[in-house]
């Protein structure tokens, strides 16, 4: 196997589990990334079995376990009485239907043991404090050039250049898609509390899901239980600045005046909130010649599926598959890339707009959709999901 000289701009979680499993099929990595230091507050994220299978293949089972949270179902209740509407079985039916977990897990922890085996990795760089300008895609080889914290322009070759670095992408940009990403008319809040400070019956170790016409709201233990996740989706005609604009707690009560008192009380806790706007943007290219995308740069995916972390996780794993090859062939590699993600990333991005849609129906469609969960039973429920969680990477 040869081994190729590799570029990955972004050390997110995409661009963290690219290096990583690139890095494991013998290839030379060099992480690009623009910020200084590593933080992260107040998010918490899924992952899915799709996902969860992979990172357990790269060996990050054992430091997983450590940190994150299997809860054994997600509760789905009306927003407005609190009535419980649905389920959708987690736990140990996701393990025995899927064989591996459905976890959940506090980002900046998934990202420190991501960062701990890329720097136990030697044929791994990180370089922090580069912003990247351009990339330019020639016949043998591609130039990436970027810009250091004091201004100085440098350029280096490699034999491919990856594209983790979300979704405003510099490099999605160098491979001619310069559209600008569409804002959805929503914005998420997150906090996150102390697991104490919860109100008793929302404190359990399940994931809670309240559906309402004007937004939503999703909570769940992180942190190996010690916090609860807090994630809250409001209307707003204009987006916010940033992926971490402040908010005030009683505005968001505000929108949240008619919300069931447990829940109510819920977002009454958080001493500080953080906002970001929702964004989307059309599956074209994932790949051109030597360069490739993964994750938001590639398909940024709405959060109402639960599955923006799982796909970049998924792309890392299938960028790895289909490089190993020599320096000659890497644009077929990454046409082949490009061939088998496309479907389904477009796929999963058009299932969490409708999810988008459907948990805010309200009257006649929105009883139609609380009977068709009852139907159909928490293990119902989740195994029609079985096309997005049963992934494998083709042979």
């Amino acid at each position: 196997m040869a081994a190729l000289s590799i570029a990955v701009a972004g050390a997110g979680i995409g661009g963290l589990t690219a290096a990583l499993a690139l890095a494991r099929r013998g290839h030379t990595i060099t992480i690009i990334e623009r910020r200084t230091g590593f933080t992260e507050v107040g998010a918490g994220l899924q992952l899915s079995p799709n996902a969860s299978r992979i990172l357990m293949d790269l060996g990050l089972g054992a430091a997983l376990r450590r940190v994150v949270t299997e809860p054994p179902q997600v509760v789905v209740r009306d927003l407005g009485s609190g009535r419980p509407i649905g389920a959708v079985a987690l736990g140990a039916f996701m393990r025995e239907r899927f064989g591996a977990p459905y976890w959940v897990v506090h980002r900046a922890e998934l990202q420190t043991i991501l960062l701990d085996a890329v720097r136990s990795t030697p044929s791994v760089r990180l370089v922090m404090g580069r912003t990247v300008e351009t990339v330019e895609d020639r016949a043998d080889r591609a130039e990436l050039t970027f810009v250091t914290g004091n201004g100085a322009r440098e350029s280096t070759a490699f034999d491919a250049v990856i594209g983790a670095d979300g979704i405003w992408s510099t490099v999605r940009q160098s491979l001619g898609d310069c559209r600008k990403p569409g804002y959805r008319g929503s914005i998420a809040w997150r906090a996150t509390i102390d697991r104490n400070r919860a109100p008793a019956e929302l404190a359990g170790d399940e994931t809670g899901l309240w559906l309402g016409r004007r937004g939503h709201v999703v909570h769940y233990p992180i942190s190996g239980g010690r916090l609860v996740n807090i994630v809250a989706i409001t209307k707003s005609p204009s987006p916010v600045d940033g992926w971490a604009a402040p908010g005030e707690g009683r505005d968001l009560l505000a929108g949240y005046a008619n919300a069931a008192a447990a829940l109510r009380k819920l977002l009454a806790e958080p001493e500080q909130w953080l906002r970001w706007s929702l964004f989307d943007h059309p599956v074209t290219s994932l790949a051109k010649g030597r360069v490739a995308l993964l994750g938001d740069a590639a398909h940024p995916i709405l959060p109402f599926l639960a599955q923006g972390a799982a796909m970049a996780i998924e792309d890392a794993a299938a960028l790895a598959s289909v490089l190993d090859a020599d320096a000659q062939t890497v644009p077929s590699a990454l046409s082949t890339y490009d061939s088998q993600r496309r479907d389904r990333v477009s796929k999963v991005q058009q299932a969490a707009r409708q999810n988008g849609r459907v948990y805010h129906m309200g009257g006649l469609m929105g009883f139609a959709r609380n009977q068709v969960m009852r139907r159909l039973g928490p293990e119902g429920m989740a195994t029609r999901y079985a096309w997005l969680y049963d992934f494998r990477l083709l042979a």
